[in-house]
């Protein structure tokens, strides 16, 4: 019996686990920026100890998805509007890279796990589920950067792809207006991935992520003027 086709079972530790299991609550677009993560009801409620909880905590802040407050405990990051800028230009240059390589790609493996990416995606934005939508936004433009073949810039994604999917969820649950506004965000790249067109792949990429950041600068923006404007009714009152 051959088994050249099995592999070895991967073993995580309990801290990966709540790692993991804490980066798709955050990333999964229902938990509001800036919500606190208390230690002692999250360390109930996934039934682990403290000091595991908290280590999966460090991690998730150094990838840029949770904020450590001194004195105070944790928090959701809250994207400022020039988060948002660094984030979608860094963003923008490497997907425009990534479309332009992924697009010219002929092999049949490389165009089946693209269309397989944008058919979940198409898929899950019908059925409607914000989580599903959301992680297959980011599925999709990871199997763009995967497409490309260059390792590179794989890696440099990778640094801040926790960041990428923080901002897509917090685009796509408080600034798109629905599931078809997601779709039409991503028309133009899908067609020209398509058709093969890397100049129109790789603009396309560029004009989705600057449309979508001034989309959130702007939201962002307007929630901290009106904040703004609360705090000094109540001053006044």
């Amino acid at each position: 019996m051959s088994t050249s086709k099995l592999r070895p079972i991967s073993r995580q530790s309990t801290e990966a686990i709540v790692t993991d299991t804490l980066r798709e609550y955050i990333v999964s677009g229902e938990v509001p920026p800036g919500q606190r993560l208390t230690e002692i009801a999250l360390s109930e409620q996934l039934g682990v100890a403290r000091a595991t909880l908290r280590a999966a905590l460090l991690r998730l802040t150094a990838e840029g998805i949770v904020v450590q407050i001194p004195y105070t405990g944790w928090q959701v990051a809250q994207l400022s509007a020039k988060d948002v800028w660094e984030i979608w230009t860094l963003r923008g240059s490497l997907e425009s890279l990534a479309s332009r390589l992924a697009a010219a790609r002929r092999e049949p493996e490389v165009r089946a796990a693209l269309e397989a990416a944008i058919s979940e995606f198409l898929d899950a934005c019908a059925a409607g589920d914000l989580a599903r939508m959301n992680a297959a936004d980011f599925a999709l433009h990871r199997a763009i950067v995967d497409a490309s073949g260059h390792s590179r810039l794989a890696a440099q994604y990778h640094v801040v792809e926790q960041q990428v999917r923080l901002f897509i969820a917090t685009s796509n649950s408080r600034v798109a207006t629905g599931p078809s506004d997601i779709v039409a965000q991503h028309e133009p790249l899908i067609a020209a991935l398509r058709a093969g067109d890397g100049e129109a792949a790789a603009q396309a990429a560029w004009l989705h992520d600057e449309s979508e950041g001034n989309r959130l600068m702007s939201w962002i923006r307007a929630q901290e003027s009106a904040g703004d404007q609360t705090a000094g009714d109540q001053a006044g009152a």
